[in-house]
């Protein structure tokens, strides 16, 4: 991916954001259904944990990101790392 230099940090944030969420989209098409909730051994955690943790970390970080810092009330990560359908991972 070509990074066109620019002054908007914003801009260039989503269009990175956006790449790698495309990224993520393809990778995880390419895996079955039942092997996203697959863990390799009791100390792993599954694709579908992994993607749900992540994006409720960058829901957490990039929220208010101006005006607060770090973890948000809302980021309670317990309920994060329960398995959820494909069509919430994306």
């Amino acid at each position: 991916m070509a990074h066109q230099f620019t002054t908007s940090y914003l801009k260039d944030s989503l269009d990175v954001f956006r790449y790698y969420k495309k990224l993520g989209e393809r990778a995880m098409a390419q895996c079955p259904d039942d092997a996203l909730f697959a863990s390799l051994d009791a100390e792993s955690n599954s694709i579908a944990i992994i993607v749900k943790h992540m994006a409720g970390n960058m829901r957490s970080r990039w929220t208010d990101f101006l005006t607060t810092d770090g973890e948000k009330p809302t980021g309670i990560a317990t309920p994060e790392f329960e398995d959820a359908p494909k069509h919430e991972l994306r």
